[in-house]
């Protein structure tokens, strides 16, 4: 891959550059691609995730400040739209006009990996029942990354997401977790 090639866009990270091409080999099909972000260190990125994000007509983010944050690290200048817990319902409308133009949609969300713990299922939904191409694209996860220094073991385990708010269905919830033998992760 040459540097001159017009189709490319650099990557720099610390003094790592890396081109991502867009050439005919890497297209991407419209649809919706599910993307893991960093968790917390901002090199924890894959360079697939990098090339989705670098060419995907826009990004539905839970959070845009930190998603830009992500983005100008990697010099990514694709265009990202709000999509979160309290707006999923209306963001899908405009997600609607740009399936119409067969648009590549990244969704990511705040940190790690969307739909653990967000809303993002609404949207995938709405892509399977629409018989719409949907990927996923792997990287950090905060319930793979607790399991492998939590020192507990992990043959087993269930992940229960928030635990609720109000005192007394947490106190059911505790109770609950009683008869639960396996690793827990919340």
């Amino acid at each position: 891959m040459s540097s001159k090639d017009p189709n490319s866009k650099p990557i720099f990270s610390h003094g790592f550059k890396h081109q991502i091409n867009a050439s005919s080999q890497d297209h991407l099909d419209s649809g919706l691609y599910i993307v893991a972000t960093t968790i917390g260190n901002l090199e924890d990125i894959t360079l697939r995730a990098l090339k989705v994000l670098s060419n995907a007509d826009v990004i539905a983010c839970e959070n845009t400040r930190t998603t830009a944050k992500l983005l100008d690290r990697y010099g990514i200048q694709t265009s990202t739209i709000s999509y979160h817990e309290h707006n999923a319902s209306r963001a899908i409308t405009g997600v609607i006009s740009r399936l119409k133009k067969k648009q590549v949609i990244a969704l990511v969300s705040e940190a790690g990996t969307p739909l653990i713990s967000d809303p993002g299922y609404k949207l995938v939904r709405f892509y399977i029942e629409n018989k719409l191409h949907v990927t996923s694209i792997p990287g950090p996860s905060s319930v793979i990354s607790s399991l492998q220094i939590s020192g507990m073991a992990v043959d087993s385990f269930k992940f229960f997401g928030f635990a609720p708010k109000s005192i007394g269905k947490l106190e059911f919830f505790i109770e609950s977790l009683k008869i639960e033998y396996q690793t827990s992760i919340f």
